[in-house]
């Protein structure tokens, strides 16, 4: 029994179950679109009444079918398709009994069944068949073998002609052919099988072993955290999934879109702990049958990545300006120096205020940040961006703008505890007092962490920048190149990293990573949807002024 547990064993078991299941339906389909043995079938008529015949015969075709899905569940070790694929050769062995004693038919899928059962370990993934990914492309093959099937039947039964009648006749017509009632049978489940696929949408998988915790849970990691980058703050925004290290000092957060699981950064709290929750991340999205990516990755984070077996894309540059060589002194700062010395003349005052002191402002933060989303794209966003949500802004110091005792700028800052950097999240303002009040605020931000003791202000990402469009760069980067140069229409990719270069910073890689290149755009695009919050938050436009 050692040897049926051999990790080599284990592995081919998956792929070998597949290709005999799958050879398994295509020799029930061509079985039902060819004649019966006459004297067989002579001798099953003598003690079967014919209606027993045509269904069983009719349901073994349709059993084809079905063994022709499960190995692709086969190959992606789900253990529903173990389960379903045992099921289903316990029901086709005496059908084929049944319908015309064909004795070899029962016998091969006896010894299939008999083959896999010791191997149930060998299938670990807990998903449900509906979490199965049929592709489009396994969906046509699928076809191409049932109109095969069905070509064979026709072939087999040249001298019926059933071309007039649609096939609800067929399948209740008494005079058609057994072969073609299966093969029409199998068609229909196939369509409607393909449409259920390509139209549902598969629920969250629950989170085994791990349930989502108290805020207080994380709020704690991240206030002793080892590593943490500024955007692990988005753990409090209420929209993710945690996997925690055995000892409760670390944390992995991720969203989930469909089928994909999107880890947001690395993990966040002690350095020894990560790359087993990196693996415990990895191990938990295959065991139900999910897509795992990471987006927003550090270059520090790459070699434990790579030891994932993960393919990895950048995805643009963020902005980081290290605050003890920052000044505003000097011809090259001149502009920046200029607008923050104006605002300051203008009356514009510059405030820090706890969280604790937040609630009574709330009221007129919120009427800022409606005015400010009333004139942009979008709406409110979400998982890797921080959105306008009561609870999750009481949780960080908030920086004020006041211009004549109203307030008419904020911005949540994110915190680091070590100190290392800090950055903003939410940053909202009013078309009213002083001309590029969002500049003042910027100076006055970085005054306030050089005297708190960060080292750096981390201004975020410019999305698709530092991407090289030579002739041997990857496709996935000269792409997008490309859309960085020509699309400014869709997003002001140049306009913000020129806004940001000002600052002095130095520009540092950002990264995504997928287990296949191939998935790199798909995991982008799920991770869009997700901070966009859906097809309908992208479609979102600004309101037109009125004048």
């Amino acid at each position: 029994m050692r040897v049926l547990r051999h990790p080599a064993v284990t592995a081919a078991v998956p792929w070998t179950a597949a290709l005999l299941t799958l050879s398994l339906g295509v020799l029930l389909l061509l079985s039902g679109a060819r004649p019966s043995f006459p004297t067989r079938f002579v001798r099953v008529m003598e003690i079967e009444p014919v209606i027993l015949i045509e269904i069983s015969h009719f349901i073994s075709s349709v059993l084809g079918l079905v063994f022709v899905m499960l190995a692709f569940g086969l190959r992606s070790r789900l253990d529903a398709a173990w389960a379903a694929t045992m099921a289903a050769l316990l029901v086709a062995a005496p059908l084929s009994l049944v319908k015309g004693f064909v004795w070899e038919e029962t016998a091969l899928l006896l010894l299939v069944a008999i083959a896999l059962a010791p191997f149930h370990h060998a299938f670990p993934r807990k998903a449900r068949l509906s979490r199965m990914e049929v592709t489009p492309g396994w969906l046509v093959s699928a076809a191409c073998l049932l109109v095969g099937a069905g070509m064979v039947g026709i072939w087999s039964f040249e001298n019926a002609d059933y071309g007039d009648l649609p096939w609800w006749r067929v399948m209740a017509d008494e005079d058609a052919a057994r072969s073609l009632r299966a093969w029409t049978g199998a068609a229909v489940a196939l369509l409607a099988f393909g449409i259920w696929r390509l139209l549902g949408s598969a629920a969250t998988p629950p989170i085994v072993g791990d349930t989502d915790p108290e805020f207080d849970r994380v709020r704690a990691i991240l206030a002793k955290a080892e590593v943490s980058r500024p955007p692990s703050n988005l753990a409090l925004l209420g929209d993710k999934r945690f996997l925690f290290s055995a000892s409760g000092d670390s944390f992995l957060m991720f969203g989930v879109r469909s089928r994909t699981w999107i880890s947001l950064g690395s993990t966040v709290g002690r350095r020894d702990e990560r790359m087993e929750l990196l693996w415990r991340f990895r191990e938990l999205a295959d065991a139900h049958a999910a897509r795992p990516g990471f987006y927003n990755l550090e270059p520090d984070d790459l070699p434990d990545v790579v030891e994932l077996g993960f393919a990895i894309q950048k995805m643009g540059e963020a902005s980081i300006s290290p605050l003890e060589s920052f000044t505003i002194e000097g011809t090259k700062r001149g502009n920046l120096r200029r607008a923050w010395q104006r605002a300051a003349k203008d009356g514009a005052l510059f405030e820090m205020v706890d969280p604790a002191d937040i609630p009574p402002l709330m009221p007129e933060l919120k009427r800022i940040s409606d005015a400010w989303l009333d004139t942009h794209a979008g709406g409110e966003k979400g998982f890797s961006l921080g959105g306008f949500v009561p609870r999750y802004v009481q949780e960080f110091p908030i920086a004020l703008v006041k211009w004549e005792g109203r307030i008419i700028a904020f911005a949540t800052l994110w915190p680091t505890a070590s100190r290392t950097s800090f950055s903003i999240d939410l940053m909202r303002f009013v078309p009213e007092g002083p001309p590029r009040i969002m500049d003042f605020l910027f100076v006055e931000l970085i005054n306030w962490g050089r005297a708190q003791g960060y080292g750096a202000f981390d201004f975020g990402m410019a999305p698709l920048s530092g991407l090289d469009d030579r002739p041997l760069a990857p496709a996935l980067s000269r792409v997008g190149r490309l859309i960085y140069d020509r699309g400014e229409e869709i997003y002001n990719f140049q306009g913000v990293r020129h806004y940001k270069s000002k600052y002095d910073p130095t520009w540092q890689p950002r990264y995504v990573a997928a287990p296949q290149k191939w998935a790199i755009p798909r995991l982008m695009a799920d991770a869009g949807l997700l901070s966009s919050g859906g097809m309908a938050g992208l479609a979102k436009r600004p309101k037109k002024s009125e004048d």
